[in-house]
């Protein structure tokens, strides 16, 4: 398979387990961090979130209403170029399932991954 095992799909994919481990420890903020500054959610059907703090208060949200325990099934990440990596999955939760249509992860000029764009769907 092509473009599986590059530098920023490995990077993307620590990211990701990052971001996963923030929501499971119940950390909004983490979670925010994970993020850029200018980042978009679209959360169907809660809306649209742009910026950190509207992502944190997102996540605030649904971490207050009791939602953890994340889980990606069989997520599928995709090298755009040597600076963006491509994830989409299923997922799972004690509360809702759904599944991501895009996360968009992006090299920084720091080293590090964060998403740019967070598109997912809650479907119970």
């Amino acid at each position: 398979m092509p473009n599986q095992d590059n530098a920023i799909v490995a990077a993307a994919k620590a990211a990701s387990e990052k971001w996963k481990a923030a929501f499971n420890a119940g950390d909004a903020e983490a979670c925010a961090a994970c993020y850029e500054q200018t980042a978009v959610v679209v959360a169907k059907p809660f809306g649209s979130f742009h910026g950190r703090s509207e992502i944190e208060a997102l996540w605030r949200q649904v971490i207050g209403d009791g939602f953890s325990d994340v889980e990606y099934l069989e997520p599928e990440f995709t090298a755009q170029n040597d600076t963006t990596a491509l994830l989409t999955s299923r997922w799972k939760m004690n509360k809702a399932h759904g599944v991501i249509t895009k996360e968009l992860w992006v090299l920084q000029d720091d080293g590090s991954v964060l998403l740019r764009e967070d598109e997912f769907e809650a479907l119970g």
